[in-house]
């Protein structure tokens, strides 16, 4: 095993590196960059935690010895009341769901607008542009329900934009460079919601409880099976977290002195 002892690290990046089982003590990580890190069990101590910042799936997270997670979560649903919507049970609950996003994406939308067009495609924190996290969306929908529900083996548009921890496949278009105007991607948009609409319309709780046929051609997802529920929750999850992670962003561009 690699010991790092008395060493300076500064700097240092680390991608796709495991770390399963190795042991920190006397580290400092001021201002370090943690992105898609897995830290089930893990156990920190004697820690000094200033202006943290931590957002992600959190279970069970214990903080000198009071679990935070159902007060962070009474928080967040005082701040978002239609939050408690995004977890459906029966296809009604999807209907008024979609209904909620729609008009919460309406709001979102009309504050782009109100925005230089430039400002669309800058990355805050290195997160995703607005056009980008756009075409991203346009991916979850071609990929959980064109395709996992649908059964279009190839459902893509060239602007759509797969997220960066996915493997290439080559029948998955990744075209991070491209610069859509605004419009552009609203169009595209227009259509995969006019989708994801009417499948809701025609959802019934028998389908809901059901499965899809597998597409067996290559693709994102894999070609398999998947229940009808999660292909529905993981669009309605990225639209819910995706907008808010937007509406952050232009809080920060709107921030910033002109000119910066």
């Amino acid at each position: 095993m690699t010991d790092f002892t008395g060493e300076n690290l500064t700097g240092s990046r680390f991608e796709d590196v495991y770390l399963t089982d190795a042991r920190f003590h006397d580290v400092d990580l001021t201002n370090a960059r943690f992105h898609l890190v897995d830290l089930t069990g893990a156990i920190i101590r004697g820690a000094a935690l200033v202006n943290v910042d931590i957002s992600g799936d959190i279970e069970n997270l214990r903080v000198n010895g009071v679990d935070v997670v159902p007060l962070v979560e009474a928080e967040l649903n005082r701040r978002y009341p239609d939050r408690v919507k995004m977890r459906p049970t029966d296809a009604d609950g999807f209907r008024e769901a979609w209904d909620i996003l729609e008009r919460l994406w309406q709001q979102t939308v009309e504050r782009a607008r109100g925005m230089a067009p430039e400002l669309l495609h800058e990355r805050v924190e290195g997160e995703w542009s607005f056009i980008e996290t756009l075409r991203h969306l346009v991916f979850a929908t071609d990929a959980w329900v064109r395709r996992a529900m649908l059964g279009e083996p190839s459902p893509w548009d060239p602007l759509d934009l797969p997220h960066d921890e996915m493997s290439d496949e080559p029948s998955v278009p990744r075209d991070r460079g491209a610069r859509p105007s605004l419009d552009e991607v609203l169009a595209l948009r227009a259509d995969r919601m006019a989708t994801v609409r009417q499948v809701i319309a025609d959802l019934t709780d028998e389908k809901l409880a059901g499965v899809t046929d597998p597409v067996m051609e290559p693709g994102y997802p894999e070609p398999e099976s998947f229940a009808v529920r999660r292909c529905l929750h993981a669009v309605l999850n990225e639209e819910w977290a995706h907008r808010l992670y937007a509406e952050r962003d232009f809080d920060v561009l709107k921030s910033r002195p002109a000119g910066t």
